[in-house]
């Protein structure tokens, strides 16, 4: 099982020096992969009672496509990987080009983690429809798909129409890998179908194994091969605890987990060169356990 880091979106500031330091070490490292949290817009909970979400105005996030284009000239072995951008609130189109520039200027490192989100606020900013979310994004990944393997692409679905165009430059990867994040039946009826990994929630760890269970034979049911849909599972390495990040790991490994991401967040870390020391740590005491 590989090892990545996911990159402190909420936590690293706003030096280009400080996120390039991050994405450097974790490379240097030899973790495998960075994982991005995306969102778009901050939201102002003092006139909204009852917010369900975890973050609000005060928790910043870099757009997530300019800084893939940015750590894709700080990098040069990590897989860039979105967990996950929301792909409904977002035209298709304009995806599938920008994925398509981050996997050129990467040399072929994207791994695109798509999602519904449940920001409906994102989704009124960004004037798209919360509610039809689920349905659109099946044809999205389609369309994202023409559009990353053919030079002129005919396509007619319910949402998407296009006529002799395409895309200049297409991606190296063709198609760009396409991960799903969730865990309801129709996410994992969907990854079975048209994924090429998952990445698995895990507030319910004595649930995981029916769910992943559940997940192999909707595969099997698609006439696919069950090893060939990566899974990513988290390690909260916010809080110093390195017999809790070894379990935690060993349990991914042993559900079928083709890599698990540490998350250096919400541990009350106060600089970049703090998150780091903690990767190290975490790095030291996982990759030597498994």
């Amino acid at each position: 099982m590989q090892l990545g880091a996911v990159f402190p979106q909420t936590e690293i500031g706003n030096d280009p020096a400080a996120i390039r330091d991050f994405a450097q070490a974790a490379e240097a490292m030899g973790f495998s992969r960075l994982e991005i949290f995306d969102h778009v817009a901050s939201v102002d909970i003092a006139h909204r009672s009852n917010w369900p979400g975890p973050y609000t105005e005060a928790h910043p996030f870099h757009e997530i496509f300019v800084l893939l284009g940015y750590l894709s000239a700080c990098t040069r072995n990590l897989e860039l990987v979105t967990t996950v951008l929301v792909l409904p609130q977002r035209e298709a189109a304009l995806v599938a080009k920008q994925a398509a520039e981050v996997d050129v200027l990467s040399g072929g490192r994207l791994v695109l983690g798509v999602g519904l989100g449940w920001n409906y606020v994102e989704y009124e900013i960004l004037n798209r429809n919360f509610h039809d979310r689920g349905r659109r994004i099946e044809e999205q990944v389609a369309v994202m798909r023409a559009l990353w393997t053919q030079q002129s692409v005919d396509f007619q679905g319910r949402w998407h129409h296009v006529t002799a165009a395409g895309l200049n430059p297409l991606p190296i990867q063709r198609p760009i890998p396409v991960w799903f994040g969730g865990q309801a039946d129709p996410v994992l009826r969907r990854i079975a179908r048209i994924g090429d990994g998952w990445f698995p929630s895990s507030s319910n760890d004595a649930a995981l194994p029916e769910v992943f269970e559940r997940l192999r034979s909707h595969t099997r049911e698609a006439g696919r091969d069950p090893a060939s849909i990566g899974i990513s599972g988290r390690i909260s390495a916010g809080v110093h605890d390195p017999e809790t990040w070894v379990r935690r790991a060993r349990m991914w490994r042993d559900l079928g987990c083709s890599s698990a991401g540490a998350n250096t967040m919400n541990g009350g870390l106060k600089t970049v060169d703090e998150h780091i020391k903690r990767l190290q740590t975490f790095h030291a005491a996982v990759a030597n356990a498994l």
